[in-house]
């Protein structure tokens, strides 16, 4: 019998129970550190994030912060992998350990996706890529080809990055951005084209790329 326990009883955690059903897992318990969450899709919450230890089964984190994602994950043995049996990925793709792969996304030849990755639904990854660990490619979000995409960043809902594109870590690209130039500074940024967002304490206004 295949025993999943996955930490993050949330909506991102049901989308990863779903797909972890269509591998063949029989059973399926959450954590959360969240004592008034008793279920998660139908699946019984029987504990918290730090009962790991308690539990001999494949591991999956299921958080949408990536920095919460990636200090749970790196403590945790027996994380897997999950794809959902509709995504299309070319054989020559590397996938690290705890990626999830939703419905729809695809990725294209000669990409390499990170551990503790989200290619979220519908979301397209194209050839020779590279996304870092745990960052997320929302759902609807294209990133062309050979773009580099550095650790825990967040390309948001329906945003698109042009090809031969680099990104650093720690960025936030927001809903239905267009980045069509190298981003070499964390932050937040939106608009078409991409804009840096600054924090007041932080400065200045908005710079282009």
């Amino acid at each position: 019998m295949k025993q999943l326990m996955i930490i993050g009883a949330s909506g991102h955690g049901k989308v990863v129970a779903d797909i972890a059903k269509k591998n063949g897992y029989d059973v399926i318990y959450f954590l959360d550190d969240n004592e008034n969450i008793m279920e998660c899709g139908g699946y019984p919450v029987i504990g918290r994030s730090c009962d790991y230890t308690k539990y001999d089964c494949d591991m999956f984190v299921a958080i949408g912060n990536a920095r919460i994602r990636q200090k749970i994950q790196e403590q945790l043995n027996h994380v897997i992998t999950l794809i959902h049996p509709n995504a299309v990925i070319a054989e020559n793709v590397e996938i690290g350990i705890g990626t999830a792969i939703m419905a729809g996304a695809v990725i294209n030849p000669e990409t390499m996706i990170g551990k503790g990755c989200i290619i979220n639904t519908c979301a397209s990854v194209d050839h020779d890529c590279t996304v870092n660990d745990y960052a997320h490619i929302s759902v609807g979000a294209h990133i062309a080809g050979t773009c580099y995409i550095g650790e825990r960043t967040w390309i948001g809902a329906g945003a698109t990055v042009s090809n031969n594109i680099n990104i650093c870590g720690d960025c936030m690209i927001g809903a239905g951005a267009t980045v069509i130039k190298n981003i070499e500074y964390s932050g937040k940024y939106i608009g078409v084209p991409a804009e840096n967002i600054k924090l007041p304490n932080g400065g200045g206004g908005k710079t282009q790329l």
